[in-house]
Protein backbone atom coordinates (compact mmCIF):
# COMPACT_ATOMS: atom_id res chain seq x y z
CA UNK A 1 0.00 0.00 0.00
CA UNK A 2 2.92 2.34 0.69
CA UNK A 3 4.22 1.93 -2.86
CA UNK A 4 0.80 2.79 -4.27
CA UNK A 5 0.82 6.13 -2.39
CA UNK A 6 4.36 6.88 -3.61
CA UNK A 7 3.42 6.03 -7.21
CA UNK A 8 0.29 8.15 -6.91
CA UNK A 9 2.39 11.04 -5.52
CA UNK A 10 4.88 10.70 -8.39
CA UNK A 11 2.05 10.71 -10.92
CA UNK A 12 0.52 13.82 -9.32
CA UNK A 13 3.84 15.64 -9.10
CA UNK A 14 4.64 14.72 -12.72
CA UNK A 15 1.26 16.07 -13.74
CA UNK A 16 1.95 19.34 -11.88
CA UNK A 17 5.41 19.65 -13.46
CA UNK A 18 3.94 18.98 -16.92
CA UNK A 19 1.26 21.60 -16.31
CA UNK A 20 3.87 24.15 -15.19
CA UNK A 21 6.02 23.44 -18.27
CA UNK A 22 3.07 23.84 -20.62
CA UNK A 23 1.98 27.04 -18.87
CA UNK A 24 5.49 28.46 -19.00
CA UNK A 25 5.78 27.59 -22.69
CA UNK A 26 2.45 29.31 -23.40
CA UNK A 27 3.55 32.47 -21.57
CA UNK A 28 6.88 32.54 -23.43
CA UNK A 29 5.12 32.09 -26.78
CA UNK A 30 2.66 34.87 -25.92
CA UNK A 31 5.46 37.25 -24.92
CA UNK A 32 7.51 36.47 -28.02
CA UNK A 33 4.40 36.94 -30.21
CA UNK A 34 3.78 40.34 -28.62
CA UNK A 35 7.41 41.34 -29.12
CA UNK A 36 7.20 40.45 -32.83
CA UNK A 37 4.51 43.06 -33.44
CA UNK A 38 5.87 45.95 -35.47
CA UNK A 39 5.70 49.46 -34.08
CA UNK A 40 3.18 51.90 -35.56
CA UNK A 41 6.08 53.50 -37.45
CA UNK A 42 7.20 50.14 -38.91
CA UNK A 43 3.60 49.43 -39.91
CA UNK A 44 3.55 52.67 -41.91
CA UNK A 45 6.73 51.58 -43.72
CA UNK A 46 5.09 48.24 -44.57
CA UNK A 47 2.39 50.21 -46.42
CA UNK A 48 4.90 52.36 -48.34
CA UNK A 49 4.67 55.44 -46.10
CA UNK A 50 7.50 57.23 -44.33
CA UNK A 51 7.57 57.07 -40.53
CA UNK A 52 7.36 60.86 -40.27
CA UNK A 53 3.61 60.83 -40.88
CA UNK A 54 3.31 60.10 -37.17
CA UNK A 55 4.91 62.39 -34.62
CA UNK A 56 7.15 60.97 -31.90
CA UNK A 57 5.28 59.59 -28.93
CA UNK A 58 2.84 56.95 -30.18
CA UNK A 59 1.95 55.02 -27.02
CA UNK A 60 -0.15 52.35 -28.71
CA UNK A 61 -1.93 51.38 -31.88
CA UNK A 62 -4.48 48.93 -33.25
CA UNK A 63 -4.52 47.50 -36.74
CA UNK A 64 -6.98 45.06 -38.31
CA UNK A 65 -5.27 43.53 -41.37
CA UNK A 66 -8.55 42.24 -42.81
CA UNK A 67 -10.20 45.67 -43.00
CA UNK A 68 -7.16 47.97 -42.84
CA UNK A 69 -8.69 49.82 -39.89
CA UNK A 70 -5.94 51.62 -38.00
CA UNK A 71 -5.78 53.79 -34.90
CA UNK A 72 -2.86 55.26 -33.00
CA UNK A 73 -2.89 56.92 -29.62
CA UNK A 74 -0.71 59.59 -28.07
CA UNK A 75 -0.36 60.81 -24.53
CA UNK A 76 -2.39 63.95 -25.26
CA UNK A 77 -2.77 66.08 -28.36
CA UNK A 78 0.15 67.27 -30.45
CA UNK A 79 0.80 70.20 -32.76
CA UNK A 80 3.78 71.44 -34.75
CA UNK A 81 4.74 73.37 -37.86
CA UNK A 82 5.56 71.76 -41.18
CA UNK A 83 7.93 73.57 -43.55
CA UNK A 84 7.48 76.69 -41.44
CA UNK A 85 4.11 77.55 -42.97
CA UNK A 86 1.63 74.77 -42.22
CA UNK A 87 0.57 74.02 -38.67
CA UNK A 88 -0.56 70.42 -38.02
CA UNK A 89 -2.59 69.18 -35.07
CA UNK A 90 -3.04 65.56 -33.96
CA UNK A 91 -5.72 64.57 -31.47
CA UNK A 92 -4.79 62.06 -28.78
CA UNK A 93 -6.30 59.29 -30.96
CA UNK A 94 -6.17 59.24 -34.75
CA UNK A 95 -8.06 56.75 -36.93
CA UNK A 96 -8.29 55.71 -40.53
CA UNK A 97 -8.01 52.88 -43.03
CA UNK A 98 -4.54 51.88 -44.11
CA UNK A 99 -3.81 50.28 -47.48
CA UNK A 100 -0.75 50.20 -49.73
CA UNK A 101 0.06 53.85 -50.48
CA UNK A 102 -3.21 55.24 -49.07
CA UNK A 103 -4.71 56.29 -45.74
CA UNK A 104 -8.42 56.98 -46.15
CA UNK A 105 -11.23 58.15 -43.85
CA UNK A 106 -8.59 59.77 -41.66
CA UNK A 107 -9.84 61.30 -38.41
CA UNK A 108 -7.95 63.27 -35.79
CA UNK A 109 -5.41 65.14 -37.95
CA UNK A 110 -5.99 68.72 -39.04
CA UNK A 111 -4.05 71.51 -40.73
CA UNK A 112 -4.39 75.25 -40.19
CA UNK A 113 -5.15 77.02 -43.46
CA UNK A 114 -5.05 80.79 -43.11
CA UNK A 115 -7.19 81.33 -40.01
CA UNK A 116 -9.14 78.06 -39.69
CA UNK A 117 -8.44 74.39 -38.95
CA UNK A 118 -9.38 71.85 -41.64
CA UNK A 119 -9.40 68.07 -41.25
CA UNK A 120 -7.03 66.03 -43.39
CA UNK A 121 -9.20 63.17 -44.62
CA UNK A 122 -6.79 61.25 -46.87
CA UNK A 123 -3.08 60.78 -47.49
CA UNK A 124 -1.90 59.16 -50.74
CA UNK A 125 1.54 58.25 -51.96
CA UNK A 126 2.15 59.27 -55.57
CA UNK A 127 5.69 58.19 -56.46
CA UNK A 128 8.05 60.40 -54.46
CA UNK A 129 5.28 62.69 -53.23
CA UNK A 130 2.64 62.52 -50.53
CA UNK A 131 -0.70 64.13 -51.28
CA UNK A 132 -2.74 65.40 -48.33
CA UNK A 133 -6.44 65.87 -49.04
CA UNK A 134 -8.85 67.99 -47.03
CA UNK A 135 -11.79 66.92 -49.17
CA UNK A 136 -12.17 69.81 -51.61
CA UNK A 137 -8.45 70.50 -52.03
CA UNK A 138 -5.13 68.67 -51.80
CA UNK A 139 -1.48 69.59 -51.43
CA UNK A 140 1.58 67.55 -52.31
CA UNK A 141 4.91 67.33 -50.49
CA UNK A 142 8.07 65.31 -51.19
CA UNK A 143 8.28 62.03 -49.26
CA UNK A 144 11.75 63.09 -48.09
CA UNK A 145 10.10 65.72 -45.87
CA UNK A 146 8.65 62.88 -43.77
CA UNK A 147 11.67 60.63 -43.28
CA UNK A 148 12.04 61.91 -39.72
CA UNK A 149 9.29 61.89 -37.08
CA UNK A 150 8.26 65.39 -36.00
CA UNK A 151 8.32 66.32 -32.34
CA UNK A 152 5.28 67.86 -30.72
CA UNK A 153 5.74 71.57 -30.23
CA UNK A 154 8.53 72.17 -32.74
CA UNK A 155 8.21 69.74 -35.66
CA UNK A 156 11.21 68.18 -37.40
CA UNK A 157 13.66 71.04 -37.20
CA UNK A 158 13.90 71.48 -33.44
CA UNK A 159 17.28 73.23 -33.43
CA UNK A 160 17.40 75.81 -30.70
CA UNK A 161 14.25 74.47 -29.05
CA UNK A 162 14.93 72.78 -25.73
CA UNK A 163 12.11 70.74 -24.33
CA UNK A 164 11.38 70.51 -20.60
CA UNK A 165 13.05 67.09 -20.16
CA UNK A 166 16.30 68.42 -21.66
CA UNK A 167 16.16 71.47 -19.38
CA UNK A 168 15.74 69.25 -16.30
CA UNK A 169 18.59 66.98 -17.43
CA UNK A 170 20.92 69.96 -17.98
CA UNK A 171 19.97 71.40 -14.58
CA UNK A 172 20.75 68.07 -12.89
CA UNK A 173 24.20 68.01 -14.54
CA UNK A 174 25.22 71.34 -12.91
CA UNK A 175 27.45 70.53 -9.94
CA UNK A 176 26.39 72.03 -6.64
CA UNK A 177 28.99 74.53 -5.46
CA UNK A 178 29.00 76.07 -2.05
CA UNK A 179 30.39 79.51 -1.29
CA UNK A 180 31.34 78.50 2.25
Amino acid sequence: MGSFIIQRFNFSSNLIVLFLLISQSFVIQTISHENNNPTAYELLKDFDFPIGLLPKGVIGYDFDPSSGKFSASFNGGCSFSLEGSYRLKYKNIIKGYLSKGKISSLEGVSVKLWFMWVNIVEVSRRGNDLEFSVGIAAAGFPVDNFEECPQCGCGVNCNGVINLQEQVRKFEEIPLVSSF
